[in-house]
């Protein structure tokens, strides 16, 4: 699946959604030109460009930004290193994929690299057929053998690759502009379609030799700018410090529908910085950081007082989203033998006051996220009945009880007295997991320690989000504390799975597939750098996440989807948050942008333009203050 989060910008992040469709089969000779899993190719129109971008969206000048920690590497791929901002395990910045995802319509792609596609009735393969124009940097045409190379290496080397594309068995170059994907299986209606994710890198590139002629190592991280064939190029950096992007001038695809109208800057400079309050500080001064996406409630409504937020060169602007909204929450590491008791699960989302932070921390701005599937018609609602009760029937001895019996509902803080009852109920399932309050400690019957809580955070702002939870923790005798390290320790344990709990955040589609494997399977929950940060490991979980990906038509996905958000949400995987319905954005006003913006992806900052009398003004304007 390819997921659009909420920036919606080219460097969009691993989770991203190609998915179900009531998709006619395809002929063998019958090449499609477009993918999209939900509708039917009748429904389908020809795609021109989105309808909201200015196609006359004139090119320059330079969108500055920040990233925070550092970086050691150019090649984001492996386990090994950490990226660069612009790259990610999709190709960021600097390499196209076989197609593209669409910003304004879910689980479709538009053609990038592959001009269409085909495959047999029984989607036990696809063929993708390479545009002839497709071309790297240095003006070599990108090839199947390519293709073959790039998946081989990905699935070898990338762990998220390796479950994405766990189902291919094979890639044959039938051609120099035609590849085959032979799967392991067929009914898998999804699989054709989450190829045209593939990144495609540069055979001829990383099998030569780099500038002291020494071997380029895929496996290894690099610090020598690679050849992609994407719509920027590294121009410039210092490690850890700055890397600037350059716009392709000559850029192959810069005419394909999916490109019309978008990226605009000539330049993308992302300049380091150690924190998250110094990130703020920066975008106060300008010249750093040009667009910021908030998303603290609290300075969104408090903190926007700076000079120039008064005279009007800083916009405050919330754009709607119109698809599916994010699961955020605090993750519990069940890879931990303390969590590993679903008692325990239980007891510690009791202790989680969501009304009273969201009234004190976040001026009501927030919403309860009850639902890994969020927003959508895949949330569970009410007991389950008629297919849904079906399936869970065939694991009922092996579920909790309360999935039959309860519509699941979080706990509501709603009157000075749900603290006190909240917080009784959950010592008490503490005690029935063994576990009882001495001295003031919650302590193991049998052992006689403490149960302690560390969370994982990356900026002394998760203190804002953790203290209250952690406050209420300690009330049931339990010592909890919140560590802070640097954003590159963080990111190195969370790959690791070395934390106690930490606060995450994902998307689903509204048509899941395959990357259910990635988030909840079993395999997933022992590969460093999944994304299966709760260490899910249950064979239910595992047949039902089978059931989503082999759905035969709309019907039943969306039956085998509420099934596994009720198992999940039942087993208190994570303990969840709070989701808003818009981005919050905040820019210099230096830009020019389309009167709309996608709903679906929510903002396409790619879309957006420099204006270069605006640029100008402000520049002299703070010029002349300092």
């Amino acid at each position: 699946m390819r997921v659009i989060g909420a920036t919606a910008t080219r460097a969009i992040g691993l989770a991203a959604a190609l998915l179900f469709a009531s998709y006619p089969a395809s002929a063998e000779d019958e090449w499609l030109t477009s993918s999209s899993l939900i509708k039917s190719e009748s429904q389908q129109t020809t795609f021109e460009r989105y309808d909201y971008v200015n196609p006359d969206a004139p090119k320059g000048g330079t969108l500055n930004s920040v990233a925070l920690g550092t970086y050691d590497s150019f090649n984001p791929f492996i386990v090994r290193g950490t990226q660069a901002a612009g790259l990610n395990y999709f190709g960021g910045f600097l390499w196209d994929t076989l197609m593209q995802q669409s910003l304004t319509e879910p689980s479709t792609s538009y053609p990038l690299i592959a001009e269409a596609f085909k495959h047999p009735e029984d989607n036990s393969s696809a063929t993708y057929r390479i545009n002839p124009k497709a071309r790297w940097h240095d003006g070599t045409p990108i090839t199947a053998d390519d293709v073959v190379w790039s998946l081989n290496m990905l699935k070898k080397h990338s762990p998220q690759h390796t479950r994405y594309f766990s189902s291919v068995v094979e890639a044959v170059a039938l051609s120099e502009r035609e590849v085959e994907f032979r799967f392991d299986q067929a009914g898998n209606k999804e699989l054709p379609h989450i190829m045209g994710d593939l990144p495609v890198l540069p055979k001829h590139w990383w099998e030569g030799t780099d500038p002291e002629g020494k071997k380029r190592n895929f496996t290894q991280p690099t610090l020598e700018p690679p050849l992609g064939s994407g719509p920027y190029m590294i121009e410039s950096f210092a490690p850890g410090s700055e890397i600037v992007w350059k716009r392709v001038e000559d850029y192959w695809a810069a005419d394909l529908p999916v490109h019309v109208g978008r990226y605009n800057f000539d330049r993308r400079r992302y300049t380091y910085i150690q924190d998250e309050n110094a990130a703020w500080l920066a975008f106060t001064k300008g010249g750093l950081q040009d667009i910021r996406v908030e998303n603290r409630s609290r300075r969104w409504a408090t903190e926007y007082t700076f000079p120039a937020v008064k005279d009007g060169d800083v916009i405050k602007k919330e754009f709607p989203t119109g698809g599916a909204e994010p699961m955020q929450g605090f993750v519990l590491n069940t890879r931990r033998p303390k969590f590993q008791d679903r008692r325990i699960r239980q007891a510690l989302t009791l202790a989680f006051n969501f009304e009273d932070m969201n009234r004190t921390l976040f001026f009501d701005s927030y919403t309860r996220t009850d639902s890994y599937f969020e927003g959508t018609e895949l949330a569970a609602t009410g007991l389950p009945e008629g297919r849904e009760l079906e399936i869970l029937e065939e694991f009922r001895d092996k579920l909790p009880p309360e999935v039959f019996t309860d519509a699941f509902k979080l706990p509501v803080y709603d009157n000075p007295q749900a603290e006190r009852s909240y917080l009784r109920e959950a010592i008490k399932l503490f005690s029935e997991a063994g576990w009882s309050i001495k001295g003031g400690k919650m302590t193991n019957d049998g052992t006689g320690q403490q149960f302690t809580i560390e969370f994982l955070g990356n900026s002394p702002t998760d203190e804002i989000t953790t203290g209250p939870y952690m406050a209420a923790l300690r009330k049931i005798g339990i010592d909890v504390r919140l560590r802070i390290i640097d954003p590159s320790q963080y990111v190195n344990r969370i790959r690791n799975f070395d934390f106690d709990a930490v606060a995450s955040i994902f998307v689903n589609s509204l048509s899941p597939g395959n990357e259910q494997r990635e988030y909840w399977g079993s395999k997933a929950a022992d590969t460093p750098g999944t994304r299966n940060l709760a260490g899910v490991k249950s064979p239910i979980v595992d047949a039902l996440v089978e059931n989503i990906i082999y759905a035969q038509d709309r019907e039943e996905l969306v039956a085998a989807s509420r099934v596994l958000d009720r198992v999940l949400l039942w087993n208190y995987y994570w303990v969840p948050q709070w989701h808003a319905p818009y981005v919050r954005i905040a820019y210099w006003d230096k830009f020019g942008m389309p009167e709309k913006q996608p709903e679906y992806a929510g903002v396409d900052l790619d879309s957006w333009w420099i204006d270069p009398e605006r640029e100008a003004a402000l520049a002299e304007k703070y010029r002349s203050q300092n």
